[in-house]
C-alpha cells in the first residue's frame, strides 16, 4: 500500500530537501504540497484521502500549530508529524497540545523519517530523541506560555476600529463609519499593532479574539 503524504512547507529549499528524502522510498506518494496552513486546508477540502501530513511550524497566513488544530478537528483520521527547525519548548508543547502525532527536526535522516512515518501510521509517536526528552520535561512541569490577558489595554476607540477591521473594512470605510480621517484610522491601527505586538491585520484580529478583546 502506498502512503499518501501531504507536505506543508513555505521554504522552497527545505521543501526540496524533504522531497529528496521521501523520494528514496517507493511506498511514499506525495499528494499535496502547500506553503501555509490555509492552502493546506483548501487542498484537503478537495482531497482528504491523505494518510499523513509533514507540517512546518513557521508559515505565513496560518502557522503549523493552528493548522494541526484544524486538521485534528476536521480530519481526525489524518496523522501529523511536525517537521521543523525549531526545538523550543513552546513550539513542542503547543504542537503536541494541538494534536500533533510526532515531532522531527528537519535534519532528520531519510531512514529515520521513513520509519517515523510508518510508526506514526501504526499508532506510535515519532520524535527526535532530544525532542522526546524535552516533551517529557514539559509533561513533568507544564509551563504557562499564555500571556496574561490584562497586559493588553486598548482604548474603546481602538477596540471599535479593530472590530471593524475584523469585518474586512478598509481605512476609508472605517473612517466614514467613525467620522474620522483614514489617516487617523491608520495611526490607531499602528498603535493597536504595537500594543498587541503583531505585524498585520490578521494577527491583530486573531490575538484580540484569543484575548477576548473582540468577539470572534
Amino acid at each position: 500500500m502506498s502512503i499518501k503524504l501531504a507536505i506543508a512547507e513555505d521554504n522552497s529549499f527545505l521543501l526540496k530537501a524533504i522531497l529528496e528524502k521521501t523520494a528514496i522510498f517507493s511506498d511514499i506518494e506525495i499528494k499535496i504540497l502547500a506553503t501555509n496552513g490555509i492552502e493546506l486546508l483548501d487542498k484537503l477540502e478537495k482531497n482528504s484521502n491523505i494518510h499523513l501530513i509533514l507540517m512546518d511550524i513557521e508559515m505565513p497566513k496560518m502557522n503549523g500549530i493552528e493548522a494541526v488544530e484544524k486538521v485534528a478537528q476536521k480530519y481526525p483520521q489524518i496523522k501529523v508529524i511536525m517537521l521543523t527547525v525549531f526545538d523550543n519548548d513552546e513550539h513542542i508543547f503547543k504542537a503536541i497540545q494541538a494534536g500533533a502525532h510526532g515531532y522531527f527536526l528537519k535534519e532528520v535522516d531519510p531512514p529515520t523519517l521513513h520509519q517515523g512515518i510508518l510508526d506514526t501510521l501504526e499508532g506510535g509517536a515519532a520524535m527526535t530523541p532530544s525532542i522526546a526528552m524535552k516533551a517529557l520535561k514539559l509533561l513533568r512541569n507544564p509551563p504557562n506560555f499564555e500571556q496574561p490577558k490584562e497586559d493588553i489595554s486598548l482604548t474603546s476607540r481602538e477596540i471599535e476600529i479593530l472590530e471593524q477591521t475584523s469585518k474586512g473594512l478598509n481605512y476609508n470605510q472605517i473612517g466614514e463609519n467613525l467620522f474620522i480621517s483614514p489617516k487617523t484610522v491608520r495611526k490607531h491601527i499602528e498603535n493597536i499593532y504595537a500594543k498587541l505586538q503583531v505585524h498585520n491585520k490578521l494577527e491583530a484580529v486573531q490575538k484580540a479574539v484569543k484575548n477576548r478583546i473582540i468577539e470572534g
